[in-house]
């Protein structure tokens, strides 16, 4: 498989800023919170465009933030807006 290399470094600490859990982003990314435990702790890891975009999609950042070829700006390392919820049965 080939795959696109991210920043793990930048994943974890994103995703910390943006007060967003592992389980929950494992969630919205459609992996195991074993996998994006991997990701997280790896040197370069190779991802799918598919879990790029979720993983992208989900701390709602450029795809190009992740890969390093945007830099990070403050507004990348704020607590994400509530997302509105797609059930009654949620709250």
């Amino acid at each position: 498989m080939t795959g696109i290399a991210i920043d793990a470094t930048r994943l974890k600490t994103i995703r910390k800023a943006r007060k967003i859990g592992r389980p929950k982003l494992a969630k919205l990314a459609g992996v195991s919170e074993r996998q994006l435990a991997k990701l997280e702790g790896a040197n370069g890891p190779l991802l799918s465009e598919a879990v790029l975009r979720r993983l992208s999609e989900a701390l709602q950042i450029p795809l190009p933030t992740l890969t390093g070829e945007f830099p990070l700006i403050e507004e990348d390392l704020e607590p994400v807006a509530a997302q509105p919820k797609s059930c009654s049965c949620c709250g």
